[in-house]
């Protein structure tokens, strides 16, 4: 597909760009509609131009003119026959307009759909760099307006533009036939005053309507990201804070739209006035004519109709050109989506990732997300096949980074990963992906289903496969007891899920998707620690037998890995076994004291305040009793 022009005021550009869509080379059946459309719309502009003649004709006819030399004969020029003639010529015209618009309907759909996709797929292809400094609610924003805006430009371009030219053409050479040049001079003046005032307007217009989409998209997003964030807004009391913000948004979008409507009333206004004075001048011309002699009343009235005639794609050229202005406005954005190159990307045939032992190297792995700010200094570890590795360290050491250079979702600055040997950078993304199964710490389910959610793992698992995976899991028995079992919905992003509900179901989905390789980050530090071991001894389960990476925050969940390595500063500080990094006294034997001094603390807590209910719940019932006696 060719690259689509995003730059302000590039029209020819992107409507060059656009062509491949309008007229797709892999559907014949689609151009030979547009051909048949554009036929239909041909025949409906000579009808067009040809009815005013019976309407001409007739009005002779009605002042006894009908057997004047030069005009048509007595014994068809029954005034009622052509008056059924003029209606007959109008509705051919309009039928031909609606088997027109019948037959390109699928066309114009097709290029949005195609478009649409398209950026859909781009979108996906970005790097998540691009994601996390984008708001999800502006981005639905620009992809549904801009989709709106491709159908205007699709359907104008290929079915109106060239068409009305051509009307134009027709007409002026009726009038000029009919009547004289000195007609012709008058309405080609006329014409050009009012494109010329349409697009100097328009082009003023489009300021404007950027601005209202502008505030727009900021408005929808601070809406969609206060819903998504709903608790968070409750917990703090700022639903009036909220309120405002959006309103202060909607405040420019209303200033904005009133302006486009304000400006929208000069524009017709003035294109109005130009085209009446030209309609005056050449009524005036042809009504002196009829004085003189040398013009009938019929042609008074057949030059009015031609200008009537004229004024409606004259006027449509005014409304095509707002049109796709302002939907060039509407998809600047979308286009703009469209030439952010993905900052990953597959190397030319790269080859699928060969899977034969799973093992995993980081070779002096240097990575920034700032140029400014490196993350990661030099860092070298191997996973060996079937083993697991445990990575800790501070908040900020760099944990996370190592799960993202692994997926893929950026590239390092310099040294490499290799899987079995090969350098992911190498193989073919998709196959890279499909080897790693992940569990997150923050798990974001579909709105749908459980058994949905759970299926996203591998489609084509059957059901028993799926009820395998949750037994698997330890989700199941909670499934079956739910009325709807694996067709109970769970809300926007699992909200109506428990946070450990959520993780089983994220672990059985991963265990659908049987990959040779598991990444656990952070997996239980946000759950308590009774769901906490339940989830742990799932986690177990399933990376048996498996190359299992684990970042973690919570050592406890550590103990039995093959080996741990200990982050700091993007650096690896120390690594080895449990036991081994405890003697060896260092940064892990800290962290651990320090965990362990934390969930002695809390346990300690915890106590107390049972034994406070316990103690109070006593009191209550003594006083009871009391009062009873």
């Amino acid at each position: 597909m060719p690259k689509v022009s995003a730059e302000r005021g590039s029209t020819f550009e992107t409507l060059k760009n656009l062509w491949p869509y309008m007229w797709p080379s892999d559907r014949p059946d689609l151009k030979m509609r547009v051909m048949v459309a554009i036929l239909a719309l041909l025949a409906a502009k000579v009808v067009t131009v040809l009815v005013p003649y019976f309407f001409k004709w007739a009005t002779d006819a009605l002042v006894g003119k009908a057997d004047t030399p030069g005009y048509i004969p007595a014994m068809i020029a029954a005034p009622l026959a052509l008056v059924v003639a003029y209606n007959v010529g109008r509705i051919i015209s309009v039928a031909l307009n609606q088997i027109r618009d019948a037959l390109f309907a699928r066309v114009g759909q097709h290029a949005v759909r195609q478009l649409a996709f398209r950026t859909f797929i781009h979108l996906h292809e970005l790097s998540l760099r691009f994601h996390l400094s984008r708001r999800t609610g502006g981005l639905s924003r620009v992809i549904e307006r801009g989709t709106k805006g491709i159908e205007t430009i699709v359907r104008f371009t290929i079915l109106n533009s060239i068409p009305t030219v051509v009307e134009f053409a027709m007409s002026a050479y009726v009038i000029w036939h009919q009547f004289n040049v000195w007609y012709v001079v008058i309405i080609a003046v006329t014409v050009w005053l009012y494109i010329w005032y349409t697009v100097k307007a328009s082009d003023w217009r489009i300021n404007i309507r950027r601005e209202m989409n502008d505030s727009d998209t900021d408005a929808n997003s601070k809406a969609v990201d206060s819903l998504l964030n709903y608790e968070t807004v409750k917990y703090f009391g700022n639903e009036r804070r909220e309120a405002s913000r959006f309103d202060s948004s909607m405040a420019i979008y209303e200033a904005a739209a009133t302006r486009t409507w304000t400006s929208l009333a000069w524009l017709n206004l003035g294109q109005s006035v130009i085209f009446s004075v030209g309609t005056a001048v050449c009524m005036v011309l042809s009504g002196r004519a009829v004085l003189n002699g040398t013009q009938t009343i019929g042609d008074f009235v057949l030059i009015n109709s031609l200008l009537m005639q004229l004024s409606i794609p004259l006027n449509f050229i005014g409304f095509v050109y707002r049109e796709i202005k302002q939907g060039l406005a509407d998809i600047e954005e979308m286009f703009l989506l469209l030439e952010v190159e993905p900052e990953v990307k597959n190397r030319a045939n790269a080859p699928l990732l060969d899977v034969s032992g799973a093992n995993i190297r980081f070779e002096d792995v240097h990575f920034a997300y700032d140029p400014n700010r490196e993350i990661l200094k030099g860092i070298s570890f191997e996973v060996p096949a079937a083993a697991t590795v445990a990575i800790v360290g501070p908040s900020g050491a760099g944990k996370s980074t190592i799960s993202r250079l692994l997926f893929r979702f950026y590239d390092v600055t310099s040294g490499r990963i290799t899987i079995d040997g090969q350098d992911i950078r190498a193989v073919e993304q998709e196959s890279l992906r499909s080897a790693i199964g992940m569990v997150p710490q923050d798990t974001v389910l579909f709105n749908d289903t459980i058994g949905y959610n759970i299926r996203y793992g591998r489609w084509e698992a059957s059901d028993d496969e799926v009820r395998e995976a949750a037994g698997m899991a330890q989700v199941d028995h909670f499934i079956e007891q739910l009325p709807e079992g694996y067709d109970t919905p769970v809300g926007e992003r699992g909200l109506k899920l428990s946070g450990g509900e959520k993780q089983r179901v994220a672990i059985a989905r991963t265990i659908l998707k049987a990959p040779p390789i598991l990444i656990f980050d952070e997996a239980t530090s946000a759950l308590d620690t009774a769901t906490e071991q339940e989830i742990q001894q799932a986690l177990d389960l399933v990376s048996r037998d498996r190359t299992t990476l684990i970042i973690a925050h919570r050592l406890s969940t550590v103990v039995n890995a093959d080996r741990i390595i200990v982050l700091q500063d993007g650096r690896i500080a120390e690594q080895g076994t449990h036991g081994e990094l405890m003697l060896r006294g260092g940064l892990y034997a800290r962290m651990w004291d320090r965990q362990r001094e934390a969930d002695a603390a809390a346990e300690q807590l915890r106590r107390t305040r049972e034994e406070e209910e316990a103690l109070a719940a006593s009191e209550t019932a003594a006083s009871e009793t009391q009062a009873a006696e």
